[in-house]
């Protein structure tokens, strides 16, 4: 059978796009279209008949509308940034370019990554292709909707705290977050800068390694990226299973999971994480101060509007508790203690790092609500209980798809030493 030509899998994205992102089950993932997408593909589908063609030849790649691309529409789903149109590409976008990867569009995402569901989009909700009436997950919403979907090979998402693979559990697709430092963030429009890291979705594991590998690296413009250990698969394995509250089912189908690797090489302990129960407490702190900095720029005169004049509720509230923690008097009380917890966390890691090399646990402690369906927002910061450790702890962490509660996806998460990413890689391959 003929492989169809780049060219040839543009179009039919595009006829997918056409018929269900904002017709027939709007999914409501892509928000802008690559208009050169035809002529990049032709471009492409030339080099590959001249033997020069990259890494990514034939790939066809949609981007979270935080990531820079040169030529685009990156206003994080956002009327602030409405008609910003990017002047640069992001560093992982042009290791992307320069290996030949076809970018398709721009994805919807939590109101400058402000959420966990997808309902927070100032363009409108993004839902859930697996479970039509129910949220995708966030803020990486677009990015893992469009790759369950089928709207595109994979997508670049963001992950502050979860936001790669809260939505990736939804939506029963791979989310990998890297290590921080590991991909630079040059680029990206932060949400916390000390925290975020751009990672990869797929439908399968080796697409996530293929474009995690292209992305990584170090970049002078990014002084908190790093190169990666290789560090080999050890013979012997050790599995850390921490005491961690999620719901019944979840944890079932986590540890049915779990069994489908054991073997003679494979070994599981009990683990504890005193402090992970801190996390959520910790993690807002420390996004709310740096997201209310970052978004100082954003005063009308150089972007788009001025935020606090056009953004959405959950911007504002992050904005005005970032200004309240900033102040004098809060400073000391707030910030800094979140600090010096984030690295009673971090060192909590490193110490069962030492008796295990990877931990598994559920993506998402419970199961995504309907769209429009009324949580309150401690509910709501409660869906990334389970994740924010990970960015906490500056460790990789990848969400696999691990079967369906009631029909609807569950991720089983595996997390990794900080630098391991290749590893861990590696391991997360042993479960089909």
């Amino acid at each position: 059978m003929k492989q169809k030509t780049t060219e040839e899998r543009a179009k039919k994205y595009l006829e997918e796009i056409e018929r269900n992102n904002l017709k027939g089950k709007k999914i409501n993932a892509i928000l802008h279209i690559n208009p050169n997408l035809i002529e990049d593909a032709k471009k492409v589908d030339e080099k590959i008949k001249n033997g020069k063609a990259g890494k990514l030849a034939g790939k066809i790649i949609a981007v979270k509308s935080n990531i820079n691309v040169r030529g685009m529409i990156c206003n994080c789903a956002s009327r602030t940034l409405e008609s910003y149109k990017a002047g640069y590409d992001a560093f992982v976008i042009e290791k992307i370019k320069n290996e030949d990867g076809v970018i398709i569009g721009m994805c919807n995402m939590d109101e400058f990554a402000c959420g966990s569901s997808g309902e927070t989009s100032a363009f409108g909700p993004c839902r859930n292709p697996t479970s039509i009436d129910r949220i995708p997950g966030g803020s990486s919403s677009g990015s893992a909707a469009a790759v369950a979907a089928n709207f595109c090979d994979m997508a670049l998402g963001s992950d502050t705290g979860g936001s790669i693979r809260n939505p990736a559990s939804h939506c029963d697709v791979f989310g990998f977050k890297p290590s921080y430092g590991a991909v630079s963030r040059y680029g990206l429009i932060d949400l916390s800068m000390s925290l975020d890291v751009i990672g990869p979705l797929a439908r399968n594991i080796q697409d996530i390694q293929l474009l995690f590998e292209v992305i990584k690296g170090k970049d002078e413009r990014d002084a908190t990226s790093d190169e990666l250990k290789k560090e080999k698969l050890k013979e012997k394995i050790k599995i850390g299973i921490p005491e961690i509250k999620a719901e019944e089912k979840i944890w079932k189908l986590v540890n049915e999971k779990i069994k489908n690797v054991s073997g003679k090489d494979i070994e599981i302990i009990k683990i504890k994480l005193p402090h992970v129960d801190l996390a959520v407490q910790t993690y807002y702190p420390l996004c709310y101060t740096e997201f209310f900095s970052g978004t100082r720029k954003f005063d009308g005169r150089r972007f788009g509007k001025k935020i606090e004049d056009s953004c959405g509720r959950e911007v504002l509230r992050r904005i005005l508790g970032g200004s309240e923690i900033t102040k004098a008097e809060y400073a000391g009380k707030f910030y800094r203690k979140a600090l010096q917890v984030k690295e009673l966390i971090k060192k909590e890691f490193e110490e069962a790092f030492k008796k295990v090399d990877f931990i598994i646990l559920p993506s998402v402690p419970k199961l995504p609500h309907k769209i429009g369906e009324k949580i309150s927002v401690e509910d709501m910061y409660a869906y990334d209980s389970l994740t924010i450790p990970a960015n906490l702890a500056e460790i990789p962490a990848i969400s696999i798809p691990a079967g369906k509660v009631e029909d609807i996806p569950v991720g089983m998460q595996v997390m990794g030493k900080k630098f391991d990413d290749l590893a861990l890689l590696e391991f997360a391959k042993r479960f089909k």
